[in-house]
């Protein structure tokens, strides 16, 4: 159903969760990362800083990575930018966002003035999509895939669904390299009012140093360079598009998604043996989202206990009772889960 603004705080995100000496589960990025030939890249495009940044290799780069032209990607500052350049290029009439999701995209259309629906999925059916909840007259729509915080991957066909021709259809995508084969990834599909947004933060713990982009049909990405600061993106974050995109750094992260996957396992076994707890949906990202009494009383015990997870009560179509935890390395895991259950066992 469509909903209307109703106070959530669309401007919480997980690293306001997490304090000094808190083990980190509250914000959604690999652990272990950047690696360090990452950090090399980088700090090798450090005795270029007297110059302007320059776009031609990270652009030829990520096109590459995606077999798209040049002309259909944009670099931006993160992915947290390429939302702003949305709201700010485009003037839909009736805007929606499908919830629970990532709430930049709505804060960041509200802040432009414009007056946003709500399209809130259900979790008794696991926060499916269903195409046909959309308002038929939504000329712009966003949409998680996989969905922050939900964890759930939709299908690429319930999405074609919502193209129309007088219809901008954003689908974030800043988690899908987390997701083994990316098989319901659109980064590379022909569709009319289509605007990707990819994201190197997460996979490649690049949180600190803003690198995402947009990949869109050359119209559209003109529309949005256009309300574009100049050099927004840094150099060294160039060089980390450029690193991150080549044939080493793809099978990485295939890789680092399939270990994703045992891990991710790992814990929903812990959490599914303490009473009380819920999942919803089959997750597929790297987190986990679960419905437990007295979620908030859990949060901050946890804290005590030193660790952080992310409240669930900040995103549309969730409560006081849901937290989001970050898939982390088994020993990890492991750690977590035993003060989890002697908490809320």
């Amino acid at each position: 159903m469509t909903q209307r603004p109703d106070g959530f705080d669309l401007d919480h995100h997980g690293d306001l969760e997490v304090g000094h000496g808190l083990v980190d589960l509250a914000v959604n990025v690999r652990a272990g990362t950047p690696p360090g030939w990452l950090i090399e890249e980088v700090g090798a495009s450090l005795t270029d800083l007297a110059s302007y940044p320059r776009q031609d290799a990270a652009l030829a780069a990520v096109a590459n990575r995606h077999q798209r032209d040049q002309s259909q990607i944009l670099l931006t500052a993160g992915a947290a930018e390429a939302f702003v350049l949305i709201a700010r290029a485009f003037r839909p009439r009736h805007p929606v966002v499908v919830h629970p999701q990532f709430t930049e995209p709505e804060a960041a259309l509200r802040s432009a003035g414009h007056l946003v629906d709500r399209v809130i999925l259900s979790a008794e059916n696991g926060f499916v999509f269903d195409p046909r909840s959309v308002p038929a007259d939504a000329d712009l729509v966003v949409v998680g895939n996989p969905t922050n915080p939900t964890s759930v991957l939709h299908r690429a066909d319930d999405l074609r669904e919502l193209a129309r021709p007088d219809r901008i259809l954003v689908v974030d995508e800043a988690f899908m390299d987390a997701v083994p084969g990316e098989p319901e990834s659109l980064v590379g599909a022909s569709i009319p009012g289509l605007v990707v947004v990819r994201s190197l933060t997460k996979t490649w713990g690049l949180a600190g140093l803003r690198v995402g982009y947009v990949v869109a049909a050359p119209g559209l990405i003109e529309q949005l360079a256009a309300v574009q600061p100049h050099w927004p993106v840094s150099t060294p974050a160039l060089a980390a598009a450029v690193a991150c995109c080549n044939e080493r750094a793809v099978a990485e992260a295939a890789q680092a998604a399939i270990e994703l996957d045992r891990q991710r396992a790992h814990l929903l076994a812990g959490l599914s043996g303490t009473a009380g707890v819920s999942t919803y949906g089959v997750a597929r990202g790297p987190f986990v989202l679960v419905h437990v009494a007295g979620a908030a009383v859990l949060r901050e015990r946890l804290r005590e206990r030193g660790f952080a997870v992310r409240r669930g009560d900040t995103f549309p179509g969730l409560g006081a009772d849901w937290l989001r935890i970050a898939v982390r390395p088994e020993e990890v895991t492991d750690g977590f889960l035993k003060v989890w259950q002697d908490l809320a066992g």
